[in-house]
């Protein structure tokens, strides 16, 4: 069993699987286009010192992502390496 939460809540070095986008129809495309569907792996590699905005690692590529934007985005967390999550 898989721990669900939003993308805004991973920690800097957890990683998640998307399940859902539950953003409005702009802010949807916007993300699909980033990569953001469902199954996507993500990790969060930093966040601002301020702890909004966090970068993560999707696909590839090192985006920045609003806390109200990432808290649109339902993903179940990914068990770490040599760990349980």
């Amino acid at each position: 069993m898989s721990i669900q939460q939003t993308l805004a809540a991973l920690q800097v070095g957890q990683s998640a699987r998307v399940s859902q986008v539950e953003a409005g129809p702009a802010m949807r495309r916007r993300l699909f286009d980033l990569g953001l569907i469902p199954g996507t792996q993500v990790t969060c590699t930093a966040r601002s010192p301020a702890g909004d905005p966090a970068a993560y690692l999707i696909r590839g590529a090192v985006v920045a992502l609003r806390g109200r934007d990432a808290g649109e985005i339902r993903v179940s967390l990914l068990p770490e390496p040599g760990g349980t999550a």
